[in-house]
């Protein structure tokens, strides 16, 4: 005799958090029920949607916002348990009574730039189907470094600009500000496009991180600033160091991979100080993405990369491996897809709406149109050049502004100094051990 299954479905996100720009929320909904999956493209903005139709249902999320669900099982049939968070998927399967059924890396994250579709057909569930909705042209930008720089900073002036439109007209805006050339070329867009509409550029401030007076980030942000002329844009938040903690950084991103704990942490602590200074302040602006876009991490740290991959595959900083891949993540993704939660999870819980204009599909698309084997030849020192060389002509062509190239430097080393190895000592088991030990 056939069952005839009865699915629930629990959505715990936020409707806050939508933020689709092009069209509303009931339209998004429509492109993502639409059989061709390239539908969400003509989703702009941030979101994180779910759509059902009987038993199917379908997710996709924009690259900037973390979506995991869950499947539950009840004697009617499975209940899937959706939201931003892991710790909330756990507390609403305890109010349900199913808190034994829950383990973190049963979780499963929507991944970047895919609709994902599963079907609540019972027990056992079929895995779920990933389709590519967001797929750029690769190498169809010719080797000049002008004309890349131009396309680059173009769009990113037109990301900026709509992101404007979708804010209050007179809400203060302020920059995590590093004086590196991601946050620096953030800093130059919006003031820059806050004059041509002929807004006052006092909306915006430029914060930087001091910790225990300690770091480079405050010295370089002055240089940048003072070189740029708009030394009045800039503030530096002081805290100490105490306030930088590796542990609660794990608690709140739910993740344990040292480099994104560290930058975390000391997001965290800056964005507290921001609160403690300003209690209403709302929108926040960073330059997460940049590095991915460019390709600019260094290899050699990375036993498992070689230049090739990285010029080679479609997206490997923003996706990781791919869905496809045996070492991808269905606990957490990869890339950036993965390492998302280090500016958005601090953000939401301090409060603050953050954007990157670097981590959107028509700056992606730009930088995925780089031919970058062509540009270094094999060379990791003409790669890691590129990013500075990139933009700075951008800015130059679309500002007229010279913007200073500081060599570059992680966000958590450039606050703390020599002191960063003391505080950020623990290794990727120690900090795995630690947030499993959350969920024990």
């Amino acid at each position: 005799m056939r069952h005839s299954y009865v699915a629930r479905i629990v959505n715990l996100i936020n409707e806050d958090i939508q933020q689709p720009r092009s069209v509303t929320v009931e339209h998004a909904h429509t492109l993502l029920r639409s059989d061709n999956p390239e539908d969400v493209m003509k989703i702009q903005g941030s979101f994180a949607l779910l759509v059902r139709d009987g038993q199917r249902v379908r997710m996709a999320r924009s690259l900037n916002q973390p979506m995991r669900y869950f499947l539950a099982k009840e004697a009617a049939g499975p209940m899937l348990v959706v939201s931003d968070r892991i710790d909330s998927i756990r507390s609403h399967l305890e109010t349900e009574g199913y808190g034994d059924q829950f383990h973190p890396s049963y979780t499963r994250m929507v991944p970047a730039h895919h609709v994902t579709e599963i079907q609540l057909v019972g027990c056992p569930d079929p895995n779920p189907v990933h389709r590519r909705f967001f797929d750029p042209p690769r190498e169809s930008l010719p080797a000049d470094i002008d004309l890349i720089g131009k396309a680059y900073i173009g769009v990113l002036l037109d990301e900026v600009s709509m992101w404007l439109d979708t804010i209050p007209s007179d809400a203060p805006i302020g920059v995590l500000f590093s004086g590196g050339i991601d946050s620096g070329a953030v800093l130059l867009a919006i003031n820059h496009e806050l004059l041509v509409r002929g807004d006052s550029p006092t909306r915006l401030k430029a914060f930087t991180l001091s910790v225990d007076g300690e770091g480079e980030d405050a010295k370089q942000a002055r240089d940048f600033l003072r070189a740029t002329e708009l030394e009045m844009l800039g503030e530096t938040v002081s805290v100490a160091r105490s306030r930088v903690d590796p542990l609660e950084a794990i608690q709140i991103i739910e993740d344990y991979k040292p480099l994104d704990v560290e930058c975390a942490a000391v997001v965290l602590a800056l964005l507290q100080g921001i609160r403690d200074d300003y209690p209403g302040w709302r929108y926040l602006v960073d330059g997460d993405g940049g590095d991915e876009n460019l390709k600019d991490y260094p290899i050699e740290a990375n036993p498992e990369l070689t230049i090739r991959s990285v010029v080679n595959n479609r997206m490997l900083y923003h996706e990781g491996w791919g869905v496809d891949a045996i070492k991808h993540s269905q606990t957490y993704s990869g890339g950036l897809s993965r390492g998302c939660v280090r500016g958005y999870q601090p953000a939401q819980h301090y409060g603050f709406k953050i954007f990157s204009p670097f981590a959107v599909p028509g700056v992606i698309s730009v930088s995925e149109a780089i031919p970058f084997a062509k540009l270094t030849r094999g060379s990791h020192e003409t790669l890691y050049s590129l990013k500075g060389d990139v933009v700075a002509s951008g800015i130059r062509q679309h500002l007229g502004v010279e913007m200073p190239i500081f060599p570059k430097r992680r966000f958590q080393d450039g606050v703390f100094g020599k002191l960063a190895r003391d505080t950020f000592s623990g290794t990727e088991d120690t900090y795995r051990n630690h947030f499993l030990s959350l969920h024990a």
